[in-house]
């Protein structure tokens, strides 16, 4: 069997049962990745059933051809940023879909893919881009950007509490030459950090890599943009699930829901409300739905995922 079909994405009956899909509703997937969310939404879907599936890397939409193609007569492939969802289904004329599923972790194929650059255990060319044919790319964030941004990234994206130590280091060996290979910033960054950071049982250039990758692919403002997009995409009753990975993505995200799902803005005194703000979703979960103990055995990868779902209620 094709390894595609056996990877087991993250959260899956999770997500499944979280969008409450009808037979003949319209969803979007808006990170295709492997398509393993996807396969299993479109194979629920009959008759005027559609999957609109999203993706900023071409290859995952040339995968997908091969993954969904016992039905890719419900598909609609579309190679673009989440981030434009509105767009998206404006361009397509849908005024409304019954559900959106975003897995915000990096695809498995862009990491085990080591020529792409994600990796800190293999050595490629600095590149981290989700898709190629955007311009910026690591290398270019390593070498030509100041120390200080590259401080405020290491430390705020990445939460590396050695971050202007590996700054400086970066700045300092970028003036002899220009830093190209993953393998050559890893030794970089190990050797910015004082010994016992070193025997931690995380990789020491994890944090690093991936607050470089969030700069390269601007993924922070663009779950933001999403959200913003998402929730008025959706039809009255459609659901929006969502997977994060890392605090800095699920404070985001619980943040919009929540504003989302607020009411009345009035100050507390005020008698009677004057602002007529109504929510526009209810939270399925208050809290978020986090992976199994088996599962998280079974796919390591799942381990930080978190699931938050909304319902639109108007």
């Amino acid at each position: 069997m094709n390894e595609s079909y056996t990877h087991r994405p993250v959260l899956l009956e999770e997500c499944i049962q979280a969008l409450n899909i009808r037979p003949d509703g319209i969803y979007l997937d808006g990170t295709l990745g492997r398509a393993g969310h996807s396969r299993e939404i479109v194979r629920r879907l009959a008759g005027s059933g559609r999957l609109i599936c999203v993706d900023r890397d071409k290859a995952a939409l040339d995968s997908a051809r091969e993954q969904l193609g016992e039905w890719m007569d419900r598909v609609t492939l579309v190679h673009s940023n989440f981030d434009r969802v509105g767009d998206i289904l404006k361009e397509l004329g849908i005024p409304g879909v019954d559900g959106m599923l975003f897995d915000l972790g990096v695809s498995s194929p862009q990491l085990d893919d080591s020529s792409r650059g994600f990796s800190y255990m293999a050595d490629a060319p600095l590149d981290m881009r989700m898709d190629r044919s955007e311009g910026l790319t690591a290398a270019q964030v390593v070498n030509t950007w100041s120390q200080e941004e590259l401080r405020r990234i290491l430390f705020q994206y990445g939460e590396e509490r050695y971050a202007p130590q590996i700054a400086a280091a970066i700045v300092r060996c970028r003036e002899d030459r220009p830093i190209e290979s993953t393998l050559e910033l890893v030794d970089i960054i190990k050797a910015a950090m004082p010994a016992r950071a070193l025997k931690e049982k995380q990789h020491p250039a994890k944090r690093s890599f991936q607050a470089i990758r969030i700069a390269v692919n601007d993924e922070l403002s663009s779950v933001e943009r999403m959200l913003q997009g998402a929730i008025p995409g959706l039809r009255k009753g459609g659901r929006l699930a969502v997977i994060t990975f890392h605090s800095l993505e699920d404070r985001i995200v619980k943040t919009a829901l929540s504003e989302f799902a607020r009411g009345c803005i009035c100050p507390p005194d005020f008698p009677v409300c004057v602002c007529g703000r109504t929510p526009d979703v209810r939270l399925v979960n208050k809290k978020p739905i986090l992976p199994s103990a088996h599962e998280i055995e079974e796919n390591p990868r799942a381990r930080s995922a978190k699931l938050r779902v909304a319902e639109k209620i108007k």
